[in-house]
């Protein structure tokens, strides 16, 4: 199973998340490594999020939080009874997208 965003979506989210909310990194552009944004070379690195960085970035909307679930073959990451969701096909896939959206919606 996906553990961690890949080097396109790495890329989509260094461009609207802090990078310091990033706790992995392609090093170099290709080889993935634990690390800190301290540890990162600016220059040759690309920030990476495992889905607990994505699943904290969110915030609670009023008095909901963001959850994943399978259903059926999918998963589903939802806000639960605010009717706000995404799905893709993987966790990590389906947080993106909801982090994808709730900057479209200036919700993030």
């Amino acid at each position: 199973m996906k553990s961690f965003t890949d080097i396109e979506q790495s890329k989509k989210l260094a461009e609207i998340l802090p990078l310091e909310s990033a706790d992995m990194f392609y090093w170099c552009g290709d080889q993935i490594r634990l690390g800190s944004y301290r540890a990162m070379d600016k220059d040759l690195d690309i920030p990476c999020w495992t889905l607990a960085a994505l699943l904290d970035i969110m915030p609670h909307i009023q008095e909901f939080y963001p959850t994943v679930e399978k259903i059926n073959d999918k998963f589903v990451c939802r806000y639960k009874g605010s009717g706000v969701w995404t799905n893709g096909t993987n966790p990590v896939d389906a947080c993106v997208e909801m982090i994808l959206k709730l900057k479209e919606n200036n919700l993030l």
